[in-house]
């Protein structure tokens, strides 16, 4: 199971990025797994630019072209599973709605992984993203098209 494979990722280079001990960007943690996660069969994201950023198609127009893409972190075609890396604006702005509104809205996307920082300015990012992700589940308001939402925490 690819989930197991990402947690696994994650756990094996926990120390160079923990928030507990690092203050380190998204990209930052993402570069110290990038190559992990390519060997996985994901494509990372190697730049901000048009040509390092991953797109992930949402709609499509007049024979197949994309009209609408959304940029991904990381992406595994065969699996349709999205991740996306956070760090502090991961829950303060909000990030993790946003990372969970795109992987939703494609139909490129079954599963979506968000890493999110434990620490972050005297809160605690993943209890937080996961207690969300709970109460949306428990309530039965909203279905969400996804096979799997995977929150890890670093």
């Amino acid at each position: 199971m690819l989930g197991q494979r990402i947690i696994q990722t994650f756990e094996a280079s926990h120390r160079r990025f923990t928030s507990d001990e690092h203050n380190l960007t998204s990209d930052g943690v993402l570069g110290i797994v990038a190559d992990n996660l390519r060997e996985l069969g994901f494509l990372v994201e190697s730049g901000k630019s048009k040509d390092g950023k991953i797109p992930v198609p949402v709609l499509y127009g007049e024979n197949g072209k994309i009209e609408k893409a959304f940029s991904a972190d990381c992406y595994h075609p065969l699996e349709k599973y999205m991740l996306e890396v956070e760090a502090g604006r991961g829950v303060v702005n909000h990030q993790f709605l946003k990372d969970l509104f795109q992987a939703c809205a494609s139909d490129s996307v079954d599963k979506l992984a968000i890493a999110v920082r434990n620490r972050y300015k005297g809160s605690d990012d993943f209890v937080k993203v996961c207690t969300f992700m709970e109460t949306l589940f428990v309530s039965r308001r909203l279905t969400l098209p996804l096979d799997e939402i995977l929150i890890l925490g670093y």
